[in-house]
């Protein structure tokens, strides 16, 4: 009897394994369909009659997204963008408001590696060596005898977009030659997704 029950639960356990996958899909369409599809469609509804498809939101916000994407990266629209963002610096809270946004698009830029504002995943040591944290390295700043010192975003499994920002010296890193997107997936995944090994730069 003992066995039977062993039996069980372990197929339970492997089913119940074997649809996580399945219902994060689900829900992940489900949320796009409630939270993009529908609301664009009712948004093109007040102006013209539109027939309600399943998906046709969502495809025609991908194809003006293109389309101002397109814009955007010729002359004309970065002078259109130079434009808005002069007039964004004159009102003051939509001005801390559009460079909080513009800093995000930077960060997610995966066209122009210069304007990341990650620019390298390390690891960091804040604890006396007792521990370390993943980090991305954002820049850096003078200390005041001249020091060079890293600013590093610690960011917070599973919401990489909220953490801690230390400064700390070089001596307080480790460059693991892990990628942006390798560290991510780590965090989002609390730490079930990671790179399978630490390649330390000398």
């Amino acid at each position: 009897m003992k066995d039977f029950f062993i039996h069980i639960r372990i197929y339970i356990l492997r089913g119940l394994l074997a649809i996580i996958p399945l219902l994060l899909c689900i829900t992940a369409i489900r949320l796009l369909y409630i939270l993009i599809d529908k609301q664009v469609i009712k948004f093109l509804d007040q102006y013209i009659n539109i027939r309600q498809i399943p998906g046709l939101g969502i495809l025609l916000l991908l194809i003006s997204l293109y389309f101002i994407g397109l814009i955007f990266s010729n002359v004309v629209g970065r002078q259109i963008f130079s434009f808005i963002g002069n007039v964004t610096e004159r009102i003051p809270i939509i001005k801390f408001i559009y460079s909080i946004g513009k800093q995000i698009s930077d960060t997610l830029s995966i066209t122009d590696p210069q304007k990341q504002a990650f620019k390298k995943t390390v690891l960091v040591n804040t604890f006396n060596g007792n521990g370390w944290m993943v980090g991305f390295v954002t820049g850096s700043v003078k200390g005041q005898n001249g020091e060079e010192l890293l600013r590093v975003f610690v960011p917070s499994a599973p919401h990489p977009l909220t953490g801690i920002v230390f400064i700390v010296r070089p001596s307080q890193i480790l460059e693991c030659n892990w990628t942006v997107e390798e560290a991510l997936k780590m965090i989002v995944s609390i730490g079930i997704i990671s790179p399978e090994e630490i390649k330390v730069i000398p």
